[in-house]
């Protein structure tokens, strides 16, 4: 009994082929947990699209997947001095965003990112005429810039893009490949067509991965199902149930990430309104699960253990079976699967 990714594959894989051809000389990035599919699954996949570089977010997980994938590694995390040092083979490229990075790095494959709007980390404008003697004792594979994915200030991604391709110009360094996140498939045409003597890269995870909603779905196995009175005790806690119902246990704890949720911008009223009453619910312990059982998101009995979690479904809603699967809403990029099902 198991939480189960299932993937429609020749769906997801379609949608791969879709974006690749949106954006030519795409780089996909697998990090994290591999958006959910892990490092494995992603690497055998970018090699399936004939990627000739798979962005990684850490030198660590560079050790890990080199041995999956036989192109070049590029690492997104910049490098800083004093790191713990990995063994890594030279088809690996560092990110750098200083220059006392780039002066680290003396014979090493290096892509040097420039501070965007995001204000994140990078080269700045006041820095450039320093880079002219830094890069002579690397091996420059390009320029990166990383976007925000919102611009609330009405901004063009194109022309923050292009700024900084004219200074790196006016600054004579070498514009050969500009590597770019979180752009449009007509901005990357865009800049392509007004720079043509520059390859112009889009790093994408989430698109590539994620993008196609429906050709993923998680589901936990109901391990238990035991009928309940209103008033009767259960559980670590022994709460009293509210109503006459089932108590559901379900595949899928903390440990898969069931319960764990990253925060979330909320913009306008109304997403708000719904944050605020979530809390509120939850300081009298209702929360809702990602479960859905019988067409509606189930409520947690109590507080998800570490490999299940105990739902609550009311009488008048069909009593599940053992070994009945529930669809689970779960953020791929916060859920540890047991098993991928490939269909």
């Amino acid at each position: 009994m198991a939480l189960t990714l299932y993937v429609d594959t020749a769906r997801w894989r379609a949608h791969h082929k879709h974006v690749q051809e949106q954006f030519p000389g795409l780089v996909p990035v697998c990090k994290g947990n591999g958006y959910g599919f892990g490092h494995e699954r992603l690497a055998e996949e970018a090699t399936r699209l004939g990627s000739d570089v798979l962005a990684v977010g850490t030198t660590y997980e560079a050790a890990r997947i080199k041995d999956w994938f036989g192109g070049d590694l590029l690492v997104l995390t910049p490098y800083r001095r004093g790191e713990e040092p990995v063994p890594l083979p030279d088809r690996v490229i560092r990110s750098v965003s200083s220059i006392d990075g780039v002066y680290g790095l003396v014979g090493a494959r290096v892509v040097i990112e420039v501070m965007s709007s995001m204000k994140r980390h990078g080269i700045t404008e006041q820095e450039l005429p320093q880079l002219h003697a830094a890069i002579e004792n690397v091996r420059l594979e390009g320029f990166a810039i990383h976007l925000p994915l919102d611009r609330t200030d009405g901004s063009d991604a194109v022309e923050e893009v292009i700024g900084w391709m004219d200074r790196l110009r006016a600054a004579r360094l070498p514009l050969h490949t500009m590597f770019v996140s979180h752009l449009k498939a007509e901005d990357l045409a865009r800049l392509q067509q007004q720079f043509p003597q520059t390859r112009f890269r889009a790093r994408i995870g989430t698109r590539l991965w994620l993008g196609d909603h429906d050709s993923t779905e998680y589901r936990g196995a109901v391990l238990d199902v035991t009928r309940v009175s209103k008033g009767d005790r259960f559980g670590y806690r022994q709460q009293k149930a509210a109503s006459d119902g089932f108590l559901v246990v379900v595949a899928g704890g903390t440990s898969h990430g069931v319960g764990l949720e990253a925060p979330k911008a909320l913009h306008g009223v109304m997403p708000r309104a719904k944050g605020v009453a979530r809390a509120g619910l939850a300081t009298v312990n209702r929360n809702l699960s990602p479960f859905v059982w019988g067409g509606k998101q189930r409520w947690f009995a109590e507080p998800p253990h570490m490999q299940v979690s105990i739902l609550f479904v009311p009488s008048d809603a069909p009593e599940p079976k053992v070994g009945e699967e529930l669809v689970a809403h779960l953020r791929h990029t916060t859920t540890q699967f047991d098993r991928i099902v490939d269909r």
